[in-house]
């Protein structure tokens, strides 16, 4: 059975285009608290979970071997738009292990933000992997490889002893199992593996409570969400929806975008976790999702949920900068 219309594209008073997806949010102790669609279908969580892979950073000893604070472990938790502050922090980063940006193995791309790509053409300069929008966790990869005396060489690719613990985490705190037969390769060349989207929703309702966790690791999980909290910039950037998001209600939502219409989220004060995607890989789309999502379960706080359901609901401009249309959830997600 396909999954239900989330999210509808107004032109006008006319549908113009319509988002399918699903939806779901757990508790730690394992319960569903509200789904839509089909939630048990895998579904890769490409960089929506960067925050639990960013996990042997911090358990390791890496994180404060290196002198790492919340903006750190944010840019390390992040899919940053590669403006100067994000790569001169990914670049500080590298250098406090004793590398720099010939280490990345992350490939390169121009910044995502458009005013920084103008900044850095009008300059002459050219794009290099520290503007990569994964640089900041690559760079953690790397600082952990160096603390933990791992040679780094190939630290992407399924096999190095970098990536097994970076599986390890996932599987352990998602309690889904990640294995060959449903891995494929991110965008930053890691490998990301398919498993089902309440898996995910599970795992960050675990990482917001450390429910089942040891101590070290719920030490560790809070103090990432923390940051991401703390420093919802340097997780995305200038106008990005993570930062809207997470700047609505300062330390009590956790959000992360994924490529390919996927969001991960955590209320640590209700210990919900979050994720969906929209099936198109439409990113308007899962951004309008999670919108309502977090306005419907933080509702008791009207002002908070109003500013949500305002985010939830984007308009839609002309080149010259008039109203021509709105993105809106549809009833499902009220």
């Amino acid at each position: 059975m396909a999954n239900p219309v989330l999210v509808e594209v107004m032109r006008g008073g006319v549908v113009e285009s319509a988002h399918r997806g699903a939806v779901s949010v757990f508790d730690a102790d394992g319960r569903p608290v509200w789904e839509i669609g089909n939630t048990a279908h895998p579904v890769f969580p490409r960089s929506a979970v960067k925050a639990i892979q960013a996990l042997p950073l911090v358990e390791s000893g890496a994180a404060d071997a290196f002198g790492f604070g919340n903006r750190e472990l944010a840019l390390a938790c992040s899919s940053h738009s590669g403006e100067a502050e994000h790569a001169g922090l990914a670049s500080a980063m590298l250098g406090k292990a004793g590398l720099d940006k010939a280490a990345l193995e992350c490939g390169t791309h121009w910044p995502m933000d458009h005013n920084a790509t103008v900044a850095l053409a009008r300059a002459g300069g050219a794009p290099n992997p520290l503007h990569n929008n994964c640089s900041g966790k690559h760079a953690g990869f790397l600082c952990t490889c160096i603390h933990s005396g791992i040679a780094h060489a190939g630290y992407v690719k399924a096999g190095h002893a970098l990536q097994d613990m970076v599986r390890d985490a996932m599987q352990s705190v998602t309690g889904a199992a990640h294995g060959v037969d449903h891995c494929g390769t991110d965008g930053c060349s890691i490998p990301t593996y398919a498993v089902p989207l309440r898996s995910f929703a599970l795992g960050f309702a675990r990482m917001a409570t450390g429910r089942d966790f040891s101590p070290g690791r719920a030490k560790a999980a809070k103090r990432l969400l923390s940051a991401c909290m703390a420093e919802p910039f340097l997780v995305a950037g200038t106008g990005r929806a993570d930062v809207a998001l997470m700047q609505s209600a300062p330390g009590r939502i956790f959000v992360k975008t994924g490529a390919e219409g996927v969001y991960c989220a955590a209320l640590p004060e209700f210990g919900f976790g979050i994720a969906l995607k929209a099936d198109d890989g439409a990113g308007r789309a899962a951004e309008v999702m999670i919108s309502a999502v977090l306005a419907k379960l933080l509702r008791p706080d009207q002002a908070l949920a109003a500013r949500l359901t305002r985010l939830a609901n984007l308009p839609i401009q002309s080149r010259v900068g008039a109203k021509v249309g709105s993105l809106r959830p549809t009833a499902a997600l009220n």
